[in-house]
């Protein structure tokens, strides 16, 4: 197969070299041309008022697309697969399913090649482990989380212990008041999550912060934890930077505590800066150009300064998928790429910090439960 600007480097690194006016200009020629683009982006560029091949030029042009992402709770998966993927391009993983957060769940096909590229994003973090088995505290089933959890226990040589969770169910229960039900239901979790870390020999712990939060209420879990832990990794929730601060330094200190902020939506993550800020608060930066952040005022849809808080826009940009302006349901610090990377080839949008969920979304409750 012929090299070309839109091809994933290997996983772990960066792109070299790479131009990013090149990239978008080669991305909408893939995503918008009969021969290799998707039927979903193909039917819907009849609608958008624009030709993107001759109209988007820089990153800011993808403002003129719509968020389309509410339109993947109904749409057939099949038309969202581009049709110039062929071979190992076209290995599919899975149809994943985001958390029903705000409605209906949306679907998103995910590729094998860009879920490995997306795993070796954060492989630093895990190299000097060795082999290491995984316990993931975390949902499965539809949701990304848990296959993410087994491909990385793979990668460390080591096996997977999982649980059943449905996240979902604790959203309901929250819903509709039910807060004793979801109590007790949490307490299943926790009970499960026990029975595996006091009988097997677990080097990495994956879970959400609530989660988190319940397993250190028990002396017992934590001692267990504290022993055999070698690595704590958390995503699929907000953590405050308090409730970081305390796990690192008083509950399980000497454990690294890492986390992964991302959304089924973008089918993929950013990664916790490795270098603190002044402040303590947790960095995330994603693999640009590949997964690009904006922050934005919410009512005026203009970027905000850095240092200045406002709503997470999300897109993912490669030939796997295109997903370009999504609102998220995420506000947060808009902080520079990290040193090096700011105004060089290649860099597009910006990384963020002190994540939070906003109050309400598309008129619905923002309900995070434990996932």
């Amino acid at each position: 197969m012929s090299t070309t600007i839109l091809d994933l480097p290997e996983p772990g690194r960066a792109p070299v070299d790479l131009d990013p006016q090149e990239y978008l200009a080669a991305l909408m020629r893939w995503h918008f041309s009969a021969e290799t683009g998707s039927p979903f982006w193909l039917r819907r560029a009849r609608d958008l008022g624009f030709d993107p091949i001759a109209d988007i030029r820089t990153f800011d042009d993808l403002r003129l697309f719509p968020n389309v992402v509410d339109e993947f709770r109904d749409v057939p998966v099949e038309d969202l697969i581009p049709c110039g993927l062929t071979g190992a391009d076209r290995v599919i993983a899975g149809v994943y399913e985001s958390g029903g957060t705000t409605g209906l769940p949306k679907r998103f096909v995910m590729f094998d090649r860009w879920m490995e590229f997306a795993l070796g994003w954060d492989e630093a973090h895990y190299a000097p482990l060795g082999q290491a088995n995984v316990l993931a505290v975390a949902p499965s089933g539809p949701h990304m989380f848990g296959e993410f959890a087994r491909r990385r226990a793979r990668r460390q040589n080591g096996v997977l212990f999982s649980l059943d969770l449905d996240p979902r169910w604790i959203k309901t229960l929250l819903g509709r008041g039910d807060v004793a039900e979801s109590e007790r239901y949490v307490e299943h979790l926790v009970d499960q999550a026990a029975h595996i870390l006091h009988t097997q020999n677990v080097g990495i712990l994956i879970t959400t912060p609530p989660l988190l939060e319940r397993l250190s209420r028990r002396d017992d879990l934590v001692e267990a934890i504290r022993k055999n832990v070698r690595y704590i990794c958390w995503s699929g929730a907000h953590l405050d930077a308090d409730t970081r601060d305390l796990f690192r330094n008083e509950i399980f200190p000497g454990i690294p505590l890492k986390g992964l902020y991302g959304s089924t939506t973008i089918l993929g993550m950013s990664r916790e800066r490795d270098v603190e800020r002044a402040d303590g608060l947790a960095a995330f930066d994603p693999p640009s150009p590949y997964i690009v952040f904006r922050v934005v005022d919410p009512d005026t849809g203009d970027d905000v300064p850095d240092e200045q808080r406002g709503q997470v826009v999300m897109n993912h940009l490669t030939r796997y998928a295109f997903i370009p302006n999504n609102l998220e349901r995420d506000h947060a610090l808009r902080i520079a790429p990290p040193s090096g990377t700011s105004g060089t080839s290649g860099a597009l949008g910006v990384s963020v910090a002190d994540v939070g969920p906003v109050a309400t979304f598309a008129e619905h409750t923002v309900i995070e439960g434990v996932y």
